[in-house]
């Protein structure tokens, strides 16, 4: 029973489909179907019913990717991780997620993975995308607020970020002086990241006030958009505090104090299982969760 003939049952388990799965390791169709049709026979029943849309597992396909685990990944990223370790790096990592926390908090380590011999290419989107993203071999790591339920996807968490309602000072004051936190927060202009206002939504939901009424001033998908344009006096907004600490510290930018708390996200670094088989990628994602020590 070959570790070849493991990772293409793996691979077809976990995506339903034989086309992806030779797709994602770079196999011919045939060449994979003959990998399962080994394993079939080494294990003395079928493994998939085929299906016009793909395949689903037998209860034997069950039982064996249950007993494989996690311990096929484990074993190909800790090959990959050596090899990264004694060979010259090359080829091109695709990266993707939040392109505020990758401009303010990964910036030097994009540095090592250039130096390590790697190009890098950045793409940004919400978190479906990212995950289509990954599942279609679009992007080799991504950062997301999240973490993945699907079985085809691991994480871990790289950092946190804590919610801030900030604006400028002269802003911060005439909210706080209202009677009300909340008649304060709806007499100003509010700028969010979008229509939905998620951060906003959040840190008033954390606290037990209702969200303001009407369409934010400003949205911009970029929160360090929104940092410079609070910082001039537009209105107020919640942002990570990664992002608020030199513009606070400068006095461009006041917080107010959270009635209850300030909400914290996590932001996971998620990656293929499978993906770690390749020694670019592994040695990428050790680099990444470098942010996190």
């Amino acid at each position: 029973m070959s570790l070849l003939h493991l990772r293409s049952f793996i691979e077809v388990y976990r995506r339903r489909s034989f086309t992806a799965a030779a797709r994602a390791l770079g196999l011919t169709q045939p060449a994979l179907s003959h990998h399962v049709a080994s394993l079939e026979g080494q294990v003395g029943r079928a493994l998939f019913e085929r299906h016009a849309r793909g395949v689903l597992p037998t209860a034997a396909a069950d039982d064996l990717a249950a007993r494989i685990g996690s311990t096929l990944d484990d074993a190909e990223a800790a090959l990959s991780a050596a090899r990264a370790r004694s060979t010259q790096l090359t080829g091109t990592i695709h990266l993707a997620g939040p392109s505020d926390f990758l401009a303010e908090g990964c910036a030097p380590l994009l540095i090592r993975l250039q130096k390590a011999g790697l190009t890098v290419r950045i793409d940004v989107g919400g978190r479906d995308a990212l995950y289509e993203k990954l599942f279609n071999d679009e992007v080799d790591l991504a950062i997301t607020a999240s973490a993945p339920s699907d079985c085809r996807l691991d994480h871990a968490r790289i950092a946190e970020e804590r919610l801030l309602l900030v604006a400028a000072p002269e802003i911060l004051r005439t909210i706080a002086a209202a009677p009300e936190l909340a008649t304060g927060l709806q007499g100003a202009p509010c700028l969010a990241y979008d229509l939905d206002r998620p951060l906003v939504r959040t840190w008033l939901k954390q606290n037990g006030i209702a969200l303001p009424e009407g369409a934010p001033a400003f949205t911009a998908p970029d929160l360090r958009m929104l940092r410079a344009l609070v910082s001039e006096g537009a209105g107020w907004t919640v942002l990570p505090d990664y992002l608020c600490e030199n513009a606070v510290r400068a006095r461009r930018l006041a917080v107010l104090p959270a009635p209850v708390a300030s909400p914290v996200n996590p932001l996971n670094l998620v990656w293929a299982r499978s993906a770690l088989r390749h020694p670019r990628i592994a040695f990428a994602r050790k680099t990444l969760l470098q942010a996190s020590a």
